[in-house]
């Protein structure tokens, strides 16, 4: 690209430039929709304040979105993630040539407050086993998130053939390794009992709709979280099930290497995080059965 060509390079072909670049780079879908949305939004700011070409985007520009991004109450977390986007954006701009100098790289990242991860605790999964009693597709649901730690997109992408004698193979996301996960009694229970009354339906997806769609990820939120609410559990995401196994099996002393490879984690060091809420935890968190190793 020559020197004529940056000059008139609006932003909108600056963004598809980079898109394009993360989709011949084999990118997941779900990053490109996360950076195609925040460098979107990062446009609408930029047109705002008369900036028509990517070459006239500078450091003061992109502090003052973060100012916007502050003032509209997002997280720390979500700014840093945008930050991300926008630092990876201009980097890349950088390297084609499309810009001489990059207005991201002094743009600092604000300062985030890390949380323990919530787990819940005995009388919460009761409770929440409780109020699914007379739902059988939701309660299979929830033991399978908190018996065997799997993610809710994972849930949501199983399959009938999936399910095969005591464990349950998770097929190969677009940033995750298929991995066989073992499943206990409880969890083999609850999934009987769903597929007796399963809708007899064509699709081969595990969880459906009672009109035979795959049930979808936000509508496997949208059922525990109201589960949740029935249940009397404040302040409690899906996630928390999946933390409850991981705590849950790191304190019954199952090596650490082991958990992090049934839960899918690509580093040890992600379920490293855990030990210490295990080791200074006052109540146990028991009743699960251990997984069959």
């Amino acid at each position: 690209m020559n020197e004529n060509d940056n000059s008139l390079l609006s932003l909108q072909k600056a963004r598809e430039l980079f898109i394009k670049n993360l989709e011949n780079n084999n990118r997941s879908s779900n990053t490109i929709i996360a950076y195609d949305g925040d460098l979107s939004q990062l446009e609408s700011f930029l047109l705002e304040q008369g900036v028509g070409n990517i070459s006239e985007a500078e450091s003061d520009h992109l502090e003052q979105f973060k100012k916007r991004l502050q003032d509209e109450k997002y997280t720390a977390k979500s700014i840093s993630r945008k930050l991300n986007s926008i630092k990876s954006f201009f980097k890349f701009l950088s390297q084609e040539g499309v810009i001489t100098k990059d207005p991201a790289r002094e743009v600092s990242h604000p300062k985030i407050e890390t949380s323990e991860p919530r787990f819940l605790k005995p009388l919460e999964y009761r409770a929440l086993r409780d109020v699914c009693r007379s739902d059988s597709r939701t309660l299979a649901i929830i033991e399978l998130i908190l018996q065997a730690g799997l993610r809710i997109s994972e849930v949501a992408n199983l399959r009938l053939a999936d399910i095969q004698d005591n464990t349950v193979v998770i097929r190969a996301q677009e940033s995750h390794s298929e991995r066989k996960v073992p499943i206990n009694p409880a969890a083999k229970a609850a999934l009987n009992d769903y597929l007796s009354a399963r809708p007899e339906v064509k699709t081969d997806y595990l969880f459906v709709t009672k009109t035979g769609r795959p049930l979808l990820v936000r509508n496997i939120r949208s059922s525990i979280n109201r589960a949740f609410q029935k249940a009397g559990i404040e302040d409690a995401k899906v996630n928390d099930l999946r933390n409850t196994f991981i705590v849950q099996q790191l304190e019954a002393g199952v090596p650490l290497e082991v958990v992090s490879r049934i839960v899918g984690h690509k580093r040890i060091s992600t379920t490293e995080k855990y030990l210490q809420m295990v080791n200074k935890q006052k109540e146990s968190v028991r009743g699960f059965r251990l997984v069959e190793l």
